[in-house]
C-alpha cells in the first residue's frame, strides 16, 4: 500500500496537502524531538506485545528491549521526571539536557584523574569491558519531549551505574544492575528483566543472586537517592566511595569476573 506521507506535493499546494493528509496525531506529536515516531495507544500496545515477545525469545535483542521500555514506561517516566524536578541537581539536568557520548567526554581528563575517582573508574569500566556510551539507542516512541529525555538519560547512565555498583557486564552483573534499576525506577522493562534474567543464570550464580547479590541490589535500589538526579558529568573528580556513600549505595559483595567476550554479549541485550 502506498504511504501517503512519502508522497511529494506540489510546492504551490502545501496548505491543501496538510488539510487532506494531516491528522490530530500529526499536529500533537510530529517533530517533538529528532527521531520521534508518533503512535496511538493501540499501536503502542501492539509494539509492546511484539517487542516483549521478541525480547523474551532473544534477550540480546537490545532494539526490542528498547521498544518495550518506551511503550510501557509512561507512568514510571512521569514519576522519575517528578523526582528529578524536585531535586536541585535533577532539575538542573532537566534544564541543561546533558548527553553522555564519546563526543561529550574528555577522555584525556578522565585518564588523568587519580585512582579511585569516579571518572577514572568509569573510564576503566569502559576500557576493560570494551563498551562505549555511543551504543545507546535514541528514544523514538515516547510522546512527550521531556519524558523522552528522561528515558534517554536512563539509558546513558547505565554504564555509570555499573561503575557505582561495581558490577561486571556478565549475565550475573547485568541481572544485579537490573534488580537495582527495577527498585529505583519502577520501569516495567526493568521489572521484567529482573524477573526473567535469573532464568539464564547457572545454578551456582543463581544461589549467589539469591543469597547476597539480589538482596543487596534491591536494598540499595530502594534506599538510594534517585540516580537520574545526579549530574555525573560534574562528579568525575569525586571519590567513587564518597559518591556511593552520598547516594546511599552500599559496597557491593565480591564477584568473580568472566571473560570480556561473554560479558559483552550479556551487556548488549539487557541495557536498553
Amino acid at each position: 500500500m502506498c504511504n501517503v506521507r512519502a508522497l511529494k506535493t506540489n510546492e504551490t499546494e502545501p496548505t491543501l496537502y496538510r488539510q487532506l493528509y494531516s491528522s490530530p496525531l500529526d499536529s500533537e506529536y510530529d517533530r517533538l524531538y529528532p527521531g520521534h515516531i508518533p503512535t496511538t495507544p493501540v499501536q503502542k500496545a501492539l509494539l509492546a506485545v511484539g517487542s516483549g515477545a521478541a525480547a523474551l525469545q532473544n534477550p540480546y535483542r537490545h532494539d526490542m528491549v528498547a521498544v518495550l521500555g518506551e511503550t510501557t514506561g509512561h507512568l514510571a517516566l512521569v514519576r522519575l521526571r517528578d523526582r528529578m524536578r524536585n531535586d536541585p541537581e535533577g532539575y538542573a539536568i532537566l534544564t541543561e539536557r546533558p548527553r553522555i557520548r564519546l563526543s561529550t567526554l574528555d577522555l584525556a581528563h578522565l585518564a588523568a584523574l587519580p585512582e579511585g575517582s569516579f571518572g577514572r573508574e568509569y573510564l576503566r569500566f569502559l576500557d576493560e569491558n570494551r563498551v562505549t556510551p555511543d551504543t545507546r539507542a535514541d528514544v523514538k516512541f515516547v510522546d512527550n519531549e521531556e519524558l523522552a529525555y528522561v528515558m534517554q538519560r536512563y539509558r546513558e547512565v547505565h554504564d555509570l551505574l555499573h561503575t557505582l555498583l561495581g558490577m561486571p557486564t556478565n549475565m550475573l552483573g547485568e541481572v544485579a544492575v537490573k534488580w537495582f534499576e527495577a527498585a529505583q525506577t519502577g520501569l516495567p522493562m526493568c521489572i521484567l528483566g529482573a524477573a526473567l534474567g535469573p532464568l539464564r543464570l547457572s545454578s551456582s550464580r543463581l544461589r549467589t543472586l539469591a543469597a547476597s547479590l539480589g538482596p543487596w541490589a534491591l536494598r540499595s535500589g530502594s534506599r538510594a537517592r534517585c540516580v537520574l538526579s545526579v549530574f555525573y558529568e560534574r562528579r568525575w573528580d569525586q571519590s567513587l566511595d564518597e559518591l556511593r556513600e552520598e547516594l546511599g549505595i552500599e559496597l557491593p559483595p565480591p564477584l568473580t569476573l568472566t571473560s570480556t567476550k561473554k560479558a559483552n554479549t550479556a551487556h548488549a541485550g539487557l541495557v536498553s
